[in-house]
């Protein structure tokens, strides 16, 4: 894939401030510089899913953390307390757009955006089988919006790459984005697990027995 040093640059910007109350100045500020460097190695390494795909911002921002927790060497569990920090900035929830997916608009509109991805992959057929397949079944469940896939494309490059180890913090963004969005994420497999599919069954929160 292209390069592109702005998704770096914005994140690693919002995490800094974190990783400094975590780690200290010193390792923040070293990792950092590291952790570009070994970004864009990750970036020029992986298959390219087309430049105006809408999917490849999720490879493009999934490497940061990759990148700067293997640059620090930080344990998992602990850079997950600085993505939770991350996704806690006002700034970056208003980057993100609000959503309630307790409210049926919203939750068609996420759909919709789902199906328009999909749509993306039919048109582009050179980049069908390298990019994220998306598999709807809406008789599955009654309540919220059910998809999954069977290939994902940051899940291939780490596997193929040692990166295994980083992606369920990866997969954990999943559950904190809808959380975000006032939705419950309920999984029962994941690719980086070793399961056959990433399956998503997203509801409301409010909805405390979903069917």
């Amino acid at each position: 894939m292209k390069y592109k040093g702005v998704y770096f640059s914005l994140i690693s910007f919002f995490l800094k401030k974190p990783m400094i109350r975590k780690f200290g100045k010193d390792k923040t500020e070293e990792s950092l510089k590291k952790a570009r460097g070994l970004y864009r190695q990750m970036i020029e390494s992986t298959e390219d899913i087309g430049s105006n795909n809408p999917m490849a911002g999720n490879i493009y921002s999934a490497y940061v953390f990759m990148a700067v927790c293997r640059a620090g060497d930080f344990g998992v569990d602990d850079f997950n307390e600085i993505i939770v920090e991350f996704l806690n900035n006002k700034l970056i929830g208003k980057l993100k757009g609000g959503f309630d997916l307790n409210n049926p608009k919203d939750m068609k509109k996420f759909a919709d955006r789902m199906h328009k991805m999909a749509d993306w992959a039919d048109k582009h057929p050179e980049y069908k089988d390298k990019t994220w397949d998306f598999n709807f079944d809406e008789e599955l469940h009654s309540d919220g919006f059910y998809y999954h896939f069977t290939r994902c494309p940051i899940e291939k490059f780490a596997r193929d790459n040692g990166y295994l180890d980083l992606l369920p913090m990866c997969c954990d963004i999943d559950h904190l984005m809808f959380e975000k969005g006032k939705g419950v994420l309920h999984r029962e497999s994941t690719l980086a697990s070793g399961g056959k599919i990433c399956d998503y069954w997203v509801v409301g929160d409010k909805n405390k027995d979903p069917k």
